[in-house]
């Protein structure tokens, strides 16, 4: 199996700095997206940390020993993504409280490791991962927000949670608080799948029918950058980032 990976962060056509970030390890079978809040400073701090600290944490440790485990949230791959965003929770919050100017940040995480025949995902926030198999696409996170959770209580119908003004609140994330609590999915992935994680500025803009079509139409590594541009097209009020991650059927060449 080889993993390519493609990514695009971009700031939108309303903002004025970039709060996003993203991570693309390739080495590590590690990709995350991370929309930081708190202002410009503490938004792009918060982000660009979680992913800093993402990286670090999983570099080092020893994942073989979930080789024979079976696919659940307690093997060592998923212990090491909660493990990851609870420390980059507590950096977060930590810089906050000793720099007036980063007060109140935080920060979405969708993280995806591939390793061991799974995938396995750690989610905080209103990010989003999908998995495009199959000519089919699934959302495989649940947003932390406050309009989902209206939605799921049937207090509010999809069309009016698509209106409503109160789209960018979310209810957990990284850092806003010293302790996090990440939802993990773990499933066995097939050659041929992709994966899509994207920012807030994506899926606001774009629905599930509309990443279905770019990703069957074209090729993967140009999805990234077509969907940010769809996205600015419809207006763009926010920044947008966008990563494939495509599992192909083909040896890593020597």
């Amino acid at each position: 199996m080889r993993v390519l990976a493609w990514g695009v962060s971009d700031v939108g056509c309303k903002r004025e700095e970039n709060e996003d970030s993203f991570l693309l390890r390739r080495d590590l079978g590690l990709f995350a997206v991370a929309d930081g809040m708190g202002g410009h400073q503490g938004g792009a701090r918060a982000s660009s940390l979680a992913v800093e600290v993402l990286a670090r944490e999983l570099e080092g440790v020893d994942l073989e020993a979930s080789a024979s485990a079976g696919p659940s949230t307690e093997a060592p791959p998923a212990r090491a993504l909660r493990a990851a965003a609870t420390m980059a929770g507590e950096d977060i919050f930590d810089q906050a409280e000793t720099d007036i100017s980063l007060m109140g940040m935080g920060t979405t995480l969708t993280s995806l490791l591939i390793h061991g025949g799974r995938a396995y995902l750690g989610h905080v926030g209103d990010s989003r991962a999908y998995l495009y198999r199959d000519d089919r696409i699934e959302q495989l996170t649940r947003d932390h927000s406050w309009i989902e959770e209206q939605v799921r209580a049937g207090l509010l119908t999809s069309d009016e949670a698509e209106q409503s003004s109160f789209k960018h609140v979310i209810t957990r994330s990284v850092g806003f608080e010293r302790e996090v609590d990440p939802d993990l999915v773990v499933l066995p992935f097939l050659m041929g799948d992709v994966f899509l994680l994207c920012s807030d500025g994506l899926s606001n803009y774009l629905t599930e029918d509309d990443l279905h079509a770019c990703l069957r139409d074209n090729y993967y590594a140009q999805v990234p950058s077509l969907l940010v541009d769809q996205a600015n097209s419809r207006g763009g009020d926010d920044n947008i980032t966008c990563l494939v991650v495509y599992l192909a059927n083909e040896v890593e060449p020597e």
